[in-house]
């Protein structure tokens, strides 16, 4: 009996998440919710060093369509989150997750949405790019724009929007306790990579059973030397990117791109 071939989705999300438990893009930690399902992920973001979000623990999810990466995963906060560009129920509002159609009145350009070269490590960078610097031209949260806004042009004085983040931060403390993580709080420990070992073998396991389906399907369908293939079938090719910046809130202006 012949195997059901494994989608192409499956692939590519097989080998982004081996690829970022090898190389972690740095503030992050990815583990699958439950390990025998590629489509849902669970995110955890250090707060980076000398922002408002230093020794954060912030939780999410990412939840990924069948037709990816023609279409964008979601990414949700579990954390609760006062954020101008993260709604109440924690979804984040950023272009680069936003359907890649044509919508004038979004104030979007097309080359600023979701396209197939985008991948889970473009996501991250650009989340924590988010998070360091909100746009507030077309908030998610009006209330945390305005208060954000004072903050940023009064140069801190108005200590109102820093309060309410360093108090989330602090609630966070307890969740990082129970997981057994020790929050990175300075640049050199932030920086650091290391490969995130697996909670148990299964998600090795995962990956050789992806990878056997494949090879088994085309033995008996194509000759042996397609096999060479199998490892890019349906799969988008990584963007490498460096190491996330770590930037202050320094009178910065709202030219960001990020929109909701």
């Amino acid at each position: 009996m012949a195997h059901q071939a494994t989608p192409s989705s499956q692939k590519a999300l097989m080998m982004e998440l081996k690829s970022l438990q090898e190389q972690p893009v740095e503030g992050f930690r990815i583990t699958l919710v439950e390990e025998s399902d590629l489509y849902n992920w669970e995110v955890a973001i250090f707060g980076p060093p000398n922002t408002l979000y230093e020794g954060g623990y912030f939780k999410a999810h990412i939840k990924f369509p069948v037709d990816y990466p023609y279409s964008p995963p979601t990414f949700r906060f579990l954390t609760k989150m006062w954020h101008p560009n993260i709604y109440e129920n924690g979804d984040v509002c950023i272009s680069i997750l936003h359907p890649p159609v044509d919508d004038p009145q979004s104030g979007e350009l097309p080359s600023e949405r979701w396209n197939p070269t985008q991948n889970v490590r473009t996501i991250l960078l650009s989340v924590i790019s988010l998070l360091n610097e909100p746009n507030t031209f077309s908030p998610a949260n009006v209330d945390a724009s305005v208060m954000f806004r004072k903050w940023r042009d009064s140069k801190g004085k108005d200590k109102e929007y820093a309060e309410i983040i360093r108090k989330q931060v602090m609630s966070t403390a307890a969740e990082a306790e129970r997981d057994g993580v020790k929050v990175p709080t300075t640049l050199a420990e932030y920086c650091v990579q290391t490969r995130v070992p697996s909670q148990d073998s299964s998600s090795d396991l995962l990956y050789d059973d992806l990878y056997d389906d494949d090879m088994e399907e085309e033995d008996e369908d194509e000759d042996e030397s397609e096999m060479e293939s199998v490892g890019e079938a349906g799969g988008m090719s990584s963007v490498e990117d460096g190491g996330t910046s770590t930037r202050r809130y320094d009178n910065q202006d709202d030219s960001g791109n990020e929109d909701s």
